[in-house]
């Protein structure tokens, strides 16, 4: 009897456990909308209730589930306390937390920017494939340079690009004569020479003609031209940004309180990309989402070159002059803006810079890797599956003491 009966003890056990794991994840979301959502702080009573917290009325955990993405973020003065609940935390230290990435903050060697900060996350993959790049001063300290890599298939190309791709961009920088007429860009023709650095890129990976393979973290054998990176850099100078993009990691700007996109996502269902695959020979095949034939979910990228000509590595430049009301920057991997739009995101860290939000545990980092940590830890709660890496980058004082 009593071996008849253990099945069904293992099961109970089983399903208590499924039940708090669900219930620390609910917290958590619970956590991040209400702190995000309201002006003030306190518990919010999760059994279809609502609780007054001094004059303000917190919504029941219901009413805050069905909070779409672009809820916007309130814009009070009152001062946010941003914090984890210890259910929260411990949820989180399996699937990667803010403390567990790669977190930087440091002042800028040139006039460019005042700082910046970054954070690479694995959340809830098993396999970390993102990278982050920073590189204060390069070209003679003229600019700094900012770039996420989103891997695919593996994280070789994605590290070969953080190792390698603003070495090869200063080279073609200054191996390039400046044209007779200055362009936007200090005399430099960016769309030239993003051309040329992605395309140099590019071939250092393509792995040779042999479809060399190697080994994977997990011990598979993988061949090197089914591995692939997004990329988006971006160049800060002193009178212009340039950006550069090729996949669907984002760059973002917020000038005078509004989010402006500097990229736009190579996604295969984008019109134009669409008819580019299609004039090339492929199909865009919707399999769980639009994927150039079928498999992978962005149309552009580093590598991949198992798919060429559909895909291609070719980046899309902009120039953009500098203006007095551009206050940051934030660079990331769409495992951010799958779940966190332009707008929320530029809030946040608007809040963060001016010392209105604030998480708890700040383990002595600036704002900006404050900000960029938080963004992190939002996309989580809000069920972001991919790896995240977040890059702010401060333009303009914009902070306010905290008490």
């Amino acid at each position: 009897m009593s071996d008849a009966g253990k099945p069904s003890v293992f099961r109970v056990k089983k399903a208590r456990d499924a039940r708090g794991k669900r219930l620390e994840i609910r917290r958590m979301m619970d956590n991040f909308k209400s702190e995000i959502g309201s002006p003030f702080v306190g518990a919010v009573d999760c059994c279809g209730r609502k609780r007054r917290i001094g004059m303000k009325e917190v919504p029941s955990c219901e009413t805050l589930k069905g909070a779409g993405e672009d809820s916007k973020i309130d814009k009070g003065g009152g001062n946010l306390t941003y914090e984890l609940s210890p259910s929260a935390s411990s949820s989180q230290s399996s699937e990667g937390s803010a403390g567990d990435g790669v977190n930087v903050e440091e002042k800028s060697n040139t006039l460019s920017c005042l700082s910046h900060g970054s954070i690479s996350m694995i959340g809830r993959r098993r396999l970390m494939e993102d990278a982050v790049s920073v590189e204060p001063g390069i070209v003679a300290g003229e600019f700094a340079f900012f770039a996420v890599y989103d891997g695919h298939g593996g994280s070789r190309v994605a590290n070969a690009c953080r190792e390698r791709l603003h070495r090869l961009l200063a080279t073609e920088i200054e191996g390039r004569k400046i044209p007779d007429e200055p362009t936007d860009g200090g005399g430099i023709d960016w769309e030239k020479v993003m051309m040329a650095c992605f395309a140099n890129m590019d071939e250092e990976v393509s792995g040779g003609a042999d479809g060399s393979e190697f080994e994977m973290q997990n011990g598979t054998s993988v061949s090197v031209r089914t591995i692939g990176s997004t990329a988006v850099v971006v160049m800060v100078g002193k009178k212009e940004l340039v950006v550069a993009n090729c996949g669907d990691s984002r760059a973002v700007l917020c000038r005078g309180g509004t989010a402006v996109p500097l990229s736009h996502d190579h996604k295969p269902d984008r019109p134009d990309e669409r008819e580019r695959v299609e004039a090339a020979g492929g199909r865009v095949i919707n399999w769980n989402g639009c994927r150039v034939l079928g498999v992978l979910a962005t149309s552009r990228s580093i590598g991949d070159h198992y798919l060429k000509p559909y895909v291609i590595s070719e980046p899309e430049v902009t120039v953009s002059k500098r203006t007095k009301l551009d206050n940051f920057l934030i660079i990331a991997t769409d495992g951010l803006w799958d779940v966190v739009s332009n707008e929320v995101a530029c809030e946040v860290v608007r809040k963060c810079l001016h010392g209105q939000l604030r998480r708890r545990f700040s383990e002595g980092r600036g704002p900006p890797a404050e900000a960029a940590a938080m963004l992190a830890e939002l996309a989580m709660a809000k069920g972001s599956k991919d790896n995240i890496s977040v890059i702010v980058v401060e333009l303009k004082k914009s902070r306010c003491s905290v008490a």
